[in-house]
């Protein structure tokens, strides 16, 4: 979508918290030992308290109010009877509705104790996604956030997973623009518009490019096997930079 007016940006950051709240609620939540679906009703109560609705659910027929992937899994996990473990590298992805509008977030936690490797690479999913958040603005050519990802990968010795993109994001869960790489695309020739809606979420790895199906209709791994992190922000393309909806605590 793009924001017409006050009352659109007003919903939009009303949302914007409340996925970012709801992912901080549950990230402060972890413990080793509790199931993925105990950590979802973490992130369900929060949603639903806030008068909120999860996405996934309610468009899709998902199992789950949010998406909790462990380790091998990248994307899309189904939360149930998976337990953590120290160590465990945990993506949980969060997008909900309010009054008709929408918003996504998303992030990767290590549970200590973990290793080296794996907490440099949490660390530099978090640049990456920066990295990117820096390209945005009215006027900017859309292709940017993905040669500056991969800029940010190819120096400090990453991979991107290139099947996964981000997208547009306000009057639905997944709209224009489609499709927007966050990795180079020498097709890309869209620019942004003043006050577009999207994400953007990079997925970082240590050696995977893909993401490919398994055994159920939703959770994706990665392909080649290996630590992968994603990190996702909804964004607001602005004259002065990104508008950023999805900080908790704003």
């Amino acid at each position: 979508m793009t924001v017409s007016g006050d009352d659109d940006l007003m919903a939009l950051k009303q949302i914007g918290r409340i996925v970012a709240d709801t992912l901080e609620a549950m990230r402060k939540s972890i413990e080793p030992g509790m199931t993925t679906r105990e950590l979802d009703r973490v992130g369900r109560a929060f949603m639903e308290a806030a008068g909120a609705r999860p996405a996934p659910e309610m468009l899709y027929a998902f199992p789950g109010a949010t998406c909790i992937s462990v380790n091998e899994e990248i994307a899309h996990g189904i939360p149930g009877d998976r337990r953590i473990k120290p160590g465990d590298l945990i993506n949980i992805d969060v997008s909900a509705e309010k009054d008709r509008y929408f918003s996504d977030t998303g992030a990767s936690f290590a549970v200590p104790p973990a290793p080296r490797a794996v907490e440099r690479l949490c660390r530099d999913g978090r640049r990456a996604l920066w990295t990117g958040l820096r390209q945005v603005g009215a006027g900017k050519p859309l292709a940017g956030i993905g040669w500056a990802v991969g800029a940010f990968a190819r120096k400090n010795g990453y991979t991107l997973v290139r099947n996964l993109a981000s997208h547009g994001v306000g009057l639905a869960l997944h709209e224009e623009p489609k499709e927007i790489a966050t990795w180079p695309d020498a097709s890309e020739r869209r620019v942004m518009a003043d006050g577009v809606v999207f994400t953007i979420e990079p997925f970082l790895s240590l050696g995977a490019e893909f993401a490919e199906d398994g055994d159920d209709p939703w959770t994706l791994y990665s392909q080649p096997m290996a630590p992968t992190v994603q990190y996702e922000h909804t964004v607001v393309a602005t004259r002065h930079g990104p508008l950023i909806l999805t900080m908790p605590g704003q």
